[in-house]
């Protein structure tokens, strides 16, 4: 949200996440968003704090392991650490999770579904399957339906590894395991 983002009505007040949140919950909040690399300049904009508290909150969450600093650059800036992201989604799979086999059964449905398209299409892969647009003779709806089957295809390849990772590691990851060993 930007300052820009004020009522219609002429009403030039703050935005309401600026006047019910404080400056280090907004850049923790935009740093947890970021899908790309930014500077700490960038990321103060965006959450309508200053840099030099900006850069030690971003500090903060690098030593977290929250987001990863790359210093390579012309300008040092901040990013997702992908590891953090994909243990939090592992664990939000297994809360999620009635059990394993229902986390078991989502990683076979989303195998089954790719399986289909694979037979369907008679393709191997997402970017096989986009080839198939300029090689058949397809209205715009069976283009746009191909186009849409391969971005969903490649998230959920994305996702298999993350649900794989939570049915291995279950013991450790899903909170009924933590209640188990608190209570031992």
């Amino acid at each position: 949200m930007t300052r820009d983002d004020a009522s219609s009505d002429g009403d030039q007040s703050p935005p309401l996440v600026t006047q019910r949140t404080t400056g280090e919950d907004r850049v923790r909040m935009v740093a947890r968003q970021l899908t790309e690399p930014r500077t700490a300049n960038w990321i103060a904009s965006e959450a309508d704090w200053s840099y030099e508290p900006t850069k030690r909150v971003l500090e903060r969450l690098v030593d977290n392991g929250v987001i990863r600093r790359d210093d390579d650059g012309q300008h040092t800036t901040y990013c997702p650490d992908y590891r953090h992201q994909a243990m939090r989604e592992a664990m939000a799979l297994c809360d999620d999770a009635g059990s394993v086999e229902e986390l078991t059964d989502r990683l076979s449905e989303v195998k089954t579904q790719i399986q289909e398209w694979k037979s369907t299409y008679d393709v191997s892969s997402p970017n096989e399957l986009r080839a198939t647009i300029a090689d058949a003779d397809l209205n715009s709806d069976e283009e746009a339906e191909r186009r849409d089957i391969a971005r969903t295809w490649e998230h959920l390849k994305g996702r298999l590894e993350i649900v794989r990772f939570a049915i291995r590691e279950w013991d450790f990851l899903s909170s009924s395991a933590a209640f188990v060993e608190a209570s031992d």
